[in-house]
């Protein structure tokens, strides 16, 4: 399966849980053929295929307040691996408090939907 069908997949299965929402994040360059200068988008370098974030109501103690928790979600072919660049944006945002995995299929997502 390819890395555009599972994350399509992975997509379709985040967008039935109300409390997840994900955004596809495409980054890259790209090089203007008339100035020659070179246009980057994107969050930033190695950053997930998918971000967003899923909705958590706080410990009794906090009762009634909710925050958001950041999720990112490299999708990977099941023989693909991370860059350099990929594993350094995964280990800030984990470092952080945020959700940051490597996914080969839907089932790898399961647990933010349950």
């Amino acid at each position: 399966m390819s890395e555009a069908a599972i994350q399509q997949d992975i997509r379709l299965s985040l967008g039935k849980c109300p409390a997840v929402r994900m955004f596809r994040n495409n980054s890259g360059a790209y090089k203007d053929p008339r100035s020659g200068r070179v246009i980057r988008y994107g969050l930033t370098t190695g950053s997930a295929d998918l971000i967003g974030w899923q909705t958590l109501t706080i410990t009794p103690d906090m009762v009634g307040q909710r925050f958001a928790r950041f999720l990112s979600v490299e999708v990977k072919a099941p023989k693909g691996r991370l860059t350099p660049e990929q594993e350094t944006w995964r280990a800030a945002v984990q470092r952080a408090g945020g959700i940051a995995i490597v996914a080969r299929s839907v089932e790898d997502v399961a647990f933010l939907v349950a």
